[in-house]
């Protein structure tokens, strides 16, 4: 603990550092006052009891998460940075299809420059859309929360410029916290608004176990919580379990004439190629829970008012819901681990920085080197992933009271946690390297050095 808090001293020591980290926080308090700031003529109290009356076990409680509370009370950030990412997606799948884009790609910081105008754009487009059919279910489902004084006209074209801006405000946050703050802007806003839900979800859970009598009592929650630690460290090695493919840069020795095998082989320098266990991240739980969001509002207009067949695929606590859910993930993991793994661009890549995979020759030999390595370690990812991503159903089955603290057992929500963490951690260590690093050359022999020989 000691130790702790010296490291806390030493971060707060340093002053760019320290103003980063209060820059960031003031840009994060500000985009949770943002989540308090309702929409003109919605009433937030009536909106919360019809929207989340029936629970978050859809889309609809995973969106109100990540924006912290605003989609479901009707605030200005409703749509929150969701609009952003989307379209951050859409432009790097583009990357892989269409020409233009991987050129950009290609192109540095102009190609990224016309990318990230490109993907402001296209999140215009994306939340002008989603603003209308956002506006569009209040009128269908919570008619009573919307203020019958005010023009529908004048309701749903002062709202969907509202929420526009509400996004592109959330967008430009995101922004200035990777620019001026301590990094991971966009990721630290989700972050924010999942976290908002935490305290709220546990002490529920904690009241409802202990103080209702019919929960199972302390102990039961206190099982839940090392459960929730050991999960937690199962994500953490989930998200940092690399395989290293060895690897040899070829060493020109000064002085020798024969720069055949026998120099490459005395005198390389040795690294390794990093495959990550978990290539495609949280993307295709993701994609797996928009599916699972159709499939179900499909079943449910299809056996309205019944309570088996179709419904229950909108029920993240079903078999059928999970069995489904889960091969979708681990369908989804290998689609997108194709899509941002190239063996054919790693294999040339080796080859023109000089490189080579020990007892394996450069070129196609290579490139199926790395394609067999990296479709093994896929199926062991995308197993674990697809399981962490039915925890939530299985925890809220099996042992937690509140859904909202079941979906801190896995899924988007811890995936997208621990991410984010790690992130923000290497960011700040990276600055505190920087820093000793500074005052090695401001304090060490090399300052003599050139001390001594400005005198002489």
């Amino acid at each position: 603990m000691r130790s702790f808090f010296a490291k806390i001293s030493e971060i707060w020591g340093i002053d760019e550092l320290r103003q980063r980290i209060i820059l960031t926080l003031t840009l994060l308090a500000v985009y949770r006052f943002g989540s308090f700031v309702v929409l003109p003529g919605i009433n937030a109290d009536i909106l919360v009891k019809k929207m989340l009356g029936s629970g978050d076990n859809g889309l609809m409680g995973l969106l109100n998460a990540f924006t912290g509370g605003s989609f479901a009370s009707g605030a200005v950030f409703a749509l929150g940075i969701m609009p952003y990412i989307s379209a951050s997606i859409i432009v790097q799948l583009l990357g892989f299809a269409v020409p233009y884009f991987a050129r950009l790609q290609r192109e540095g910081e102009n190609g990224q420059r016309k990318l990230n105008q490109i993907t402001r754009v296209i999140t215009i487009a994306i939340t002008i859309v989603q603003a209308s059919a956002y506006l569009t279910n209040l009128k269908a489902t919570a008619s009573e929360a919307i203020s019958p004084d005010i023009p529908a006209t004048i309701f749903w074209f002062s709202n969907v410029i509202i929420l526009v801006a509400g996004t592109m405000f959330c967008m430009w946050l995101g922004e200035r916290i990777t620019d001026k703050g301590i990094g991971n802007g966009t990721s630290l806003l989700i972050t924010a608004g999942i976290i908002n839900s935490l305290p709220g979800a546990f002490w529920k859970e904690f009241s409802q176990k202990v103080f209702s009598g019919q929960g199972g009592g302390p102990i039961l929650f206190l099982v839940e919580i090392i459960i929730l630690v050991f999960i937690i460290i199962a994500v953490i090695a989930l998200v940092q379990a690399v395989r290293k493919i060895q690897i040899q840069f070829a060493k020109h020795l000064v002085g020798r004439a024969d720069m055949g095998a026998e120099a490459i082989n005395t005198g390389a320098t040795r690294d390794y190629l990093p495959i990550k266990l978990n290539a495609a991240g949280v993307m295709p739980i993701i994609f797996a829970q928009a599916i699972m969001f159709i499939i179900g509002a499909i079943g449910g207009y299809l056996v309205a008012g019944e309570t088996g067949g179709m419904s229950t695929l909108s029920d993240f606590r079903s078999p059928a819901y999970n069995m489904i859910f889960f091969t979708l993930v681990v369908a989804f993991t290998y689609v997108y681990t194709a899509l941002i793994i190239n063996p054919q661009q790693y294999a040339e890549q080796l080859k023109r920085q000089n490189a080579f995979i020990p007892e394996v020759e450069q070129g196609a030999p290579t490139e199926e080197h790395i394609d067999k390595i990296t479709t093994r370690i896929t199926l062991p990812g995308a197993i674990a992933l697809g399981v962490i991503a039915i925890l939530p159903g299985l925890a809220s089955l099996f042992l937690v009271t509140d859904n909202t603290f079941a979906l801190f057992y896995g899924g988007t929500s811890l995936l997208i946690l621990v991410a984010v963490v790690l992130d923000t951690l290497q960011q700040v260590e990276g600055h505190l390297l920087m820093r000793r690093y500074d005052g090695l050359i401001k304090g060490g022999r090399i300052k003599g050095r050139n001390a001594e020989r400005a005198t002489i």
